[in-house]
């Protein structure tokens, strides 16, 4: 029970940021950790949309709420004066 208010509540933080710039930092296996930019597309009762900015494209990459919740993502916000606040 818990862990569905922790996961919501996630949700609800991110819904405060749609359309904001952030960057995204994953596991790539095997010791790789890769980091991209994107801005934060739309949000889902399950998942969330992230568009990754791209060399003259974009791509969409979808996560779970729980990917944030057990540190598989991190995901940080760029503020506008680019200060940087941790979800």
């Amino acid at each position: 029970m818990a862990d569905r208010l922790v996961l919501h509540e996630i949700k609800k933080r991110l819904d405060d940021h749609l359309g904001a710039r952030v960057r995204l930092k994953t596991n790539g296996g095997r010791k790789k950790t890769i980091i991209r930019e994107g801005f934060l597309e739309k949000t889902y009762p399950s998942i969330f949309i992230i568009v990754i900015d791209g060399q003259g494209t974009s791509r969409r990459v979808s996560y779970s709420y729980s990917d944030i919740l057990t540190d598989t993502v991190e995901l940080t916000l760029m503020g506008d004066d680019n200060k940087i606040q941790c979800i």
